[in-house]
């Protein structure tokens, strides 16, 4: 687990998130009852994420907030502590609305969250409903991924479900209620244990986690065997090279949530065109002192950079599974266009 060494790189609400934790549950339960919920919302996910945070870095935001340090000790923010915390103001139902947040899959309300479950699972899922039950749901969520969603329903049965939609008036707000309450209860809890994951995807994943030169002999041998299975995967694929294809402000988060380290090393290896993005993404200061840093840092291993570039990747990976920011996987398709 990454320690949090460097006072300087934390944001406002780190820094509360860490004075909070370091209150103790008894203070911080008597804290946040002065909060509203999307007050605590946000708290609440940046303390499951923190991780360890040293004992520097605890006396130095004492200090800025004018406290005398009791103790130094290091500390942990994660799931189970954030919601152990939780639940000493909080009614059983709220705390697990906010760890559900928390956890995923992005968005703020049922239907938002809907609407980033993969569209496999979720027509699976309500291929055994009411049609009416159906109709209902495919309203509420985005209209691009109802539309994937009404694809793979049996064709049928999709019409049927057409149909409602058709004659559907205002839905009234207790039905639509008990759809949710149903939807939450029986189907988003039970999300982790019922998705059934492309076995594509999965070798995706792998094949991220591979050397490069391990992953390219093993893609070559695959394309000899298998091109359209070498294809799919290589789609399916996010690697330091498609961070280039990501917008500024997503830039701008992944530096603000990479280890500060490991940037350095990554930016060492990297091609000019993504080093003039990371750069031309930070304060001209922030880039003339990493620039000095990586010129300090001598010649690198192959290994080191690799390993440095899979951390950016997967602090993309992670901040876009908490909605933070969106990245694309597909080379062509998903192409964005300015």
């Amino acid at each position: 687990m990454r320690v949090r060494e460097d006072y300087r790189t934390l944001n406002g609400t780190e820094k509360a998130s860490i004075l909070l934790l370091s209150l103790g549950e008894e203070y911080t339960a008597k804290i946040l009852e002065q909060l509203d919920e999307d007050e605590i919302l946000i708290l609440s996910q940046t303390m499951s994420n923190l991780g360890k945070v040293s004992s520097s870095v605890i006396e130095r935001l004492f200090i800025e907030f004018a406290e005398s340090m009791t103790s130094t000790s290091s500390l942990v923010g994660t799931m189970d502590s954030t919601e152990r915390l939780l639940a000493k103001v909080l009614g059983k139902d709220k705390v697990d609305n906010i760890m559900e947040e928390i956890r995923g899959p992005a968005g703020r309300t049922m239907w938002e969250k809907l609407s980033n479950v993969n569209e496999d699972i979720l027509a699976n899922y309500l291929q055994k409903e009411y049609p009416q039950t159906v109709a209902v749901v495919l309203s509420k969520i985005t209209p691009e991924h109802a539309a994937r969603v009404l694809a793979l329903l049996p064709e049928g049965f999709a019409m049927e479900v057409v149909m409602r939609m058709l004659r559907m008036e205002a839905v009234q707000k207790d039905v639509l209620d008990d759809v949710e309450r149903t939807l939450r209860t029986e189907f988003m809890t039970n999300l982790a244990r019922t998705s059934r994951r492309d076995s594509h995807e999965i070798m995706a994943e792998i094949f991220n986690n591979l050397e490069r030169s391990v992953e390219t002999k093993f893609m070559g041998s695959l394309e000899e065997r298998n091109p359209d299975a070498a294809e799919k995967i290589r789609s399916l694929m996010f690697t330091f090279e498609d961070l280039g294809r990501l917008d500024p402000s997503a830039i701008q988060t992944i530096i603000r949530s990479a280890d500060k380290e490991k940037l350095p090393i990554a930016l060492k290896g990297a091609s000019d065109a993504m080093k003039d993005l990371f750069f031309s993404n930070m304060s001209e200061r922030a880039a003339k002192i990493m620039k000095e840093d990586m010129g300090a840092m001598g010649p690198v291993r192959l290994k080191d950079v690799e390993e440095a570039q899979g951390h950016l990747v997967g602090v993309a990976k992670d901040l876009a599974d908490r909605g933070e920011i969106t990245i694309v996987t597909s080379k062509d398709e998903d192409e964005l266009i300015y």
